[in-house]
């Protein structure tokens, strides 16, 4: 059976999806030609992507384990990706089983691989929807029904609003989930930095023009101002293979000799 004969309808093989594309850097087996065209042609001028993917989902895991310990016991997560171990709910479980997750992509390879890993997970539930509809995402009965907005919740908007077009009004999306988190909520985000190399950001901006896996590259202070309302903690908006908050974090990070060309920086901002 050839890769063709497995795409799940509504899927266009002719068209990269950013998850899938993320799916083959990271490692993964959930991904078609066209994805890997369009990571390979990246990987030709910055072939230390791969490592910046993992470096990526690392600042993931460190954040929402500091959110956990922190008392948050809600994540949403938007773009969540084709599921990848440690999911956030095994992270945050590890730290309380009492931690509910909302999982939330608009691409169905990922609903559909997690409506099957995720099936008989009491707290655990996955939302086929587009971030770009914030208030049809924050009013989906599976979101009313596991995230109680009165009390703080980690929304994750990791390596996600780069491919929100500024016309889009990436800021406008965050502010409408600022807009229902309690004090002592939480953001983390990644994104990619338009102080990347040339080369990496002209192979990626040319392999994914006009598709759902189109990124926009935003500099530092274009994306500090997506933080509007958060109080950014830690080390603030840094690479995010730097970002961590103790030295507890340093066997988690992936080493990285030197700068990457492709560079995703991360912050984690927190609702006083």
């Amino acid at each position: 059976m050839s890769e063709l004969d497995r795409v799940p309808p509504g899927v266009d093989p002719k068209v990269p999806s950013s998850a899938r594309v993320y799916d083959y850097l990271l490692g993964g087996k959930d991904h078609l030609a066209v994805d890997r065209a369009v990571a390979d042609r990246l990987l030709s001028v910055a072939p230390d992507t791969r490592l910046v993917a993992r470096a990526n989902r690392a600042f993931m895991v460190r954040a929402v384990r500091h959110l956990a310990e922190q008392g948050v016991r809600q994540f949403i997560d938007l773009g969540t990706g084709i599921p990848t171990s440690p999911s956030v709910h095994e992270v945050a479980r590890q730290v309380s089983p009492a931690c509910r997750v909302i999982y939330v992509d608009y691409d169905p390879v990922v609903r559909m691989h997690a409506d099957v890993l995720l099936a008989r997970t009491p707290g655990v539930a996955s939302i086929q929807a587009d971030v770009r509809k914030p208030h049809e995402v924050l009013n989906d009965p599976h979101v009313t029904g596991l995230i109680d907005f009165d009390q703080p919740v980690g929304v994750l908007m990791v390596a996600v609003l780069h491919f929100i077009l500024d016309s889009e009004d990436p800021a406008g999306i965050v502010a409408s989930f600022r807009e229902r988190m309690a004090p002592g909520s939480h953001l983390v985000l990644s994104h990619t930095m338009a102080e990347s190399a040339p080369e990496a950001v002209a192979q990626l901006t040319m392999a994914t023009a006009n598709s759902p896996a189109q990124a926009t590259f935003r500099t530092r202070d274009q994306v500090e101002r997506l933080f509007e309302g958060f109080d950014l903690i830690g080390p603030g908006l840094v690479p995010v293979q730097e970002w961590r908050l103790g030295d507890e974090d340093e066997a988690q990070v992936p080493l990285l000799d030197e700068a990457p060309k492709l560079r995703v920086d991360g912050a984690v901002g927190r609702i006083l």
